[in-house]
């Protein structure tokens, strides 16, 4: 009998406004599937056809549509929905094969299903492929496009609709950690490549658009999406290196290099991936050679340089690389890892202060209107009480963890706030400041300065040249692109209370927060070039903004978004040490340190943000003890990779892969790869046979077997046995 949670009434329209803790356990009857229930018929159809003109890559994931006929009054109909991926779209008849199996329903009597749509995008066309079943009758298939009318649809768009499909499964699909499951509400994520003929249609799909990749778009860390860098070649990577199928790419990629030199760097990737690294080096040597102002081959370089411990030759072929795509965020990025490496923290400060920041787009979610009602069924394969949701209400959470803004931070923004975070976890807070002040003008010398100027001149010199060059010069830096900030701190007042205030511990929460105060120096803002390019300063006139003050000639300005995030890495520095505190306060007097669920899912994030990672297992390993999560579960999981435990790597796979059913999702490209990383090691017998021991229920442990298998399908090392 399938267990089900039901949601009544209204949820928020927006997807990430979903909240899974606001579910109600409930058991119910004559119930078989996921069913999004809508308040009028069509809606949710009318709803897609409205957003497409707004998708501008991708595109969401496919819609499936039923129209379902109550027995006993032949009048009354209702309208029910879900999102899926990973389906096969290479032709109307695997789409309205797909809707064929949501027809039969042994468990509901009362009513019966008239008809079902299947809507699939196209986003190289950006045409919405379409197959209507009619229950009895035919079906037919069109395309929508973006004003609404009527297409025919013809081989070629399918094959695009095909490798849509395949992308969409990938880039849809959850690491592990839930967050992507929890995004949109009621989709089922399937495998779409399960076998070897499955993966030849993909290849072939693949090389006969490869060179239209760019009108899919790119990563948001991508300003200008081109042959090697979009939606298409990151979808070909990640199926790579998640299937391990590395001949598969290198096959690929040697026919594409003949038409363009430029690919090389995808083939390189490839192939020291596979450990040819002779081969890959060779490559590299000959494409630099031929395209030596490449970005994408010189990041590629740089990247091996720096796996080999050759920062100096790292050095040289990531400034190489700035020079040649001064605008794209990767390459000052990659130079600033270099610095970082080098431990030349003013000169990694300079060229991150340089990077152009783009504002983050996210993927295209559908927009729904309000269902009526949603039925989410648990399947008895996933049933294992340690990982069900307690029906209870969820935890409370201090709201001085709510208003860590780095949680939030994507795209460009992470991995700047990602490489601050390294450096800081290196040489510590108090010298971070340091160097910091030796580098940017901070606001009080610059007020200070300004009111004592009386010589002005300018200079050409600025933070990005710096960089490059290796070596500081005079100059105030107003060249560098400004990116907005992706969050502002908020006032710390309120966050005078600990976090602890819940809790049993008998320390004063104040007192905590005040060693975190004095532990953790405050930094001062700098002055923006924002401010120095308005004028807006009460000490001086506008017309002293571009001088060249002698107190700090060799400094440049900072960009606000740097800016911010340092109050941001404040925030997160301060909240962390006052729950260490806490804690050793805590284990002094053998009290206990309690803590909700969710409150030690936050504090693990931000020890793992901080590169504190033996703190953050420990923090997801107290999270688990209260209940189950999977990002903590995916946190503890890292750490027995690193460790090599392979018998607790599959205690913890066997958990998520469950979960991730639970939620309807099949298929996590990231649980996959490491299955299949743990077959190279130990072989695929081996681990059959660890979780086969393992006590839990058989269609449980099932679940794992199939990853396995896939595994198995495509041959991957150590699966021969």
């Amino acid at each position: 009998m399938p267990h089900y949670r039901v949601i009544s009434g209204r949820i928020p329209s927006n997807p990430n406004g979903f909240d899974f803790s606001s579910t109600i356990a409930k058991t119910l009857l004559n119930q078989d599937r996921i069913r999004i229930v809508e308040e009028e018929i069509d809606t949710a159809v009318e709803s897609r056809n409205d957003s497409l003109p707004t998708l501008r890559e991708l595109g969401p994931p496919d819609l499936v549509h039923l129209v379902k006929q109550s027995v006993k009054s032949g009048n009354k109909q209702s309208g029910v929905y879900h999102h899926v991926t990973g389906i096969d779209a290479s032709s109307s008849a695997s789409l309205a094969a797909y809707v064929n199996t949501l027809i039969y329903t042994p468990n509901d009597k009362t009513t019966k299903i008239i008809s079902g749509l299947y809507c699939c995008y196209n986003a190289f066309s950006r045409l919405d492929m379409r197959v209507d079943v009619k229950i009895p009758g035919g079906v037919e298939s069109y395309c929508i496009d973006e004003r609404g009318d009527k297409r025919v649809a013809s081989d070629a768009l399918w094959m695009e609709t095909f490798l849509c499909g395949v992308l969409r499964a990938y880039a849809y699909a959850d690491d592990g950690s839930g967050d992507s499951i929890k995004k949109i509400i009621g989709v089922r994520r399937f495998d779409p490549i399960t076998s070897t003929e499955m993966e030849h249609k993909f290849l072939d799909a693949a090389e006969r658009l490869f060179f239209k990749g760019p009108q899919l778009g790119s990563e948001p860390e991508v300003q200008v999406p081109n042959n090697v860098s979009n939606h298409l070649t990151t979808g070909l990577i990640n199926y790579i290196y998640t299937t391990g199928r590395y001949t598969s790419g290198i096959n690929l990629f040697e026919k594409l290099r003949s038409r363009d030199t430029e690919v090389s760097s995808l083939l390189a990737r490839v192939m020291l991936s596979a450990d040819e690294e002779v081969q890959a080096v060779g490559l590299l040597h000959d494409a630099i050679s031929m395209l030596p102002m490449n970005y994408s081959l010189l990041d590629c370089q740089a990247t091996f340089c720096q796996s080999k411990g050759r920062l100096d030759w790292a050095l040289e072929c990531a400034k190489r690389g700035v020079t040649a795509a001064p605008s794209e965020f990767a390459t000052w990025a990659k130079l600033a890892e270099v610095y970082v490496g080098l431990e030349q923290w003013e000169l990694a400060l300079l060229t991150l202060n340089s990077c152009p920041m783009f504002t983050y787009q996210e993927k295209d979610l559908p927009r729904m209107p309000d269902p009526a009602r949603i039925l989410l069924p648990v399947m008895p394969e996933s049933i294992l009480d340690e990982i069900d949701d307690p029906p209870q209400s969820y935890d409370e959470v201090h709201p001085s963890l709510r208003k860590l803004h780095a949680a939030g931070y994507k795209g460009t923004f992470l991995k700047a706030y990602s490489i601050l975070t390294e450096v800081t976890a290196r040489i510590g807070w108090d010298q971070l400041l340091r160097i910091r002040s030796q580098v940017f003008v901070m606001e009080e010398e610059y007020r200070s300065e300004k009111q004592t100027i009386s010589v002005n001149h300018t200079s050409n010199a600025n933070a990005s040249t710096t960089a490059l060059r290796g070596t500081p010069s005079p100059g105030i830096n107003g060249t560098a692109s400004e990116g907005q900030p992706d969050g502002e701190t908020g006032s710390h007042a309120d966050d005078e209370e600990t976090l602890n205030e819940q809790q049993s511990v008998p320390s004063s929460p104040p007192d905590s927060a005040r060693l975190a105060d004095e532990s953790i120096e405050k930094p001062d803002h700098t002055i923006t070039s924002e401010v120095v390019k308005s004028g807006n300063d009460d000490s001086a006139d506008s017309s002293n903004a571009r001088s060249n003050y002698t107190q700090f000639h060799n400094k440049r300005l900072c960009e606000r978004w740097l800016d911010n995030l340092f109050m941001v890495l404040y925030e997160d520095l301060r909240i962390y040490t006052i729950w260490r505190s806490d804690m050793a306060q805590a284990q002094s007097k053998n009290s206990d340190y309690r803590k909700s669920a969710e409150e030690w899912e936050i504090l693990g994030e931000l020890a793992e943000r901080l590169h504190h990672f033996p703190e953050a297992v420990e923090a997801y390993q107290a999270c688990l003890r209260v209940r189950f999560s999977p990002k903590a579960m995916r946190g503890v999981l890292k750490m027995y990779e690193n460790q090599g435990r392979s018998r607790e790597m599959l205690q913890a796979m066997i958990r998520l892969i469950a979960w991730q059913y639970r939620w309807y999702s099949e298929f996590s490209p990231a649980l996959l790869r490491t299955v299949r990383k743990l077959i190279e090691t130990e072989g695929a017998v081996k681990v059959r046979s660890i979780v086969q021991a393992t006590s839990l229920p058989q269609p449980v442990l099932d679940l794992t077997h199939r990853y396995v298998e896939l595994c198995v399908a495509f041959r991957s090392s150590g699966s021969e046995a």
